[in-house]
């Protein structure tokens, strides 16, 4: 499945291919028209098209762990979720207007089911800092995972080791996740209508019209290490989504356990992922 969408326009098409390919040894993708790897993105979806260059990358820079940390190490969980490039520049033309100047931002999200209830929200501030987070509710609990980046810092907050809080819905998102020495608060609000996307049922092999996403919205973000503000950022091009099955609850929070303490410019079209 790829979905190509951009604000402002209210923008968004879906397309389903029955064969893809994905390199095994490195980040490479094909499906249809679609040609996307560590270097850029090719694709048309009908007289649509998006062409784009990357470099200067940032990427992730902790290979040995993702955004949940040892979690990636948990067999069986039913999503997993990490940022793979923090940042690039961009070069290049999506839907007839130039790309030069913006910022791309890439993840990875796998799994076998999406959750009853999800929420998702990435932000630039500047070239050199950002936030992206995503969480979900299921069976136990509706975890979250944080991760934001300034300069050559990088602060990954997810259950178990963190406290996380979060709320999901009516337009608005707000996340609090803390450990005894990290705290980071974030509050988004959408600033247009979203664009209702559809995700794919893998056991059933269709998709359905799930997630009510916002390329324009705006994210506010503070970071506490120790007793000092290491970090406050603030974007009106945040993108923010929450996806549903229908019938889910509205609103969904956790505060899983505390762990042990420890030992001593004009705005430009958005592309977003296929799932």
């Amino acid at each position: 499945m790829v979905t190509l969408a951009a604000e402002p326009g209210g923008f968004a098409r879906t397309q389903v291919f029955q064969e893809a390919w994905a390199d095994p040894r490195r980040l490479a993708v094909r499906a249809g028209p679609l040609r996307a790897d560590a270097g850029g993105v090719d694709v048309a979806l009908g007289d649509a098209h998006v062409h784009a260059r990357f470099t200067a990358p940032r990427p992730w820079p902790r290979r040995a762990w993702g955004a949940l940390g040892p979690g990636h190490l948990v067999p069986g969980l039913p999503q997993y979720w990490t940022p793979h490039l923090l940042g690039a520049q961009v070069t290049g033309e999506a839907l007839g207007r130039r790309l030069d100047g913006c910022r791309v931002y890439a993840e990875k999200n796998w799994g076998a089911a999406f959750a009853p209830h999800w929420w998702w929200g990435q932000a630039h501030f500047g070239d050199d800092a950002g936030v992206a987070f995503a969480g979900g509710r299921q069976r136990i609990g509706a975890p979250t995972a944080i991760v934001v980046w300034a300069g050559d810092r990088l602060f990954r907050l997810a259950p178990p080791f963190a406290r996380t809080l979060t709320r999901s819905g009516g337009g608005e998102w707000r996340v609090r996740a803390r450990t005894p020495l990290t705290r980071i608060e974030l509050a988004g609000e959408a600033t247009a209508p979203p664009l209702r996307l559809a995700v794919p049922i893998p056991a059933e092999r269709r998709l359905e019209v799930r997630a009510a996403h916002h390329l324009l919205a705006t994210v506010r973000v503070t970071v506490r290490h120790g007793s000092a503000v290491a970090f406050r950022g603030e974007s009106a091009l945040a993108a923010l989504e929450d996806g549903r099955r229908p019938g889910a609850g509205e609103r969904a929070a956790t505060a899983p356990p505390a762990p042990p303490p420890a030992p001593a410019a004009p705005r430009r079209p958005g592309a977003r992922r296929g799932r």
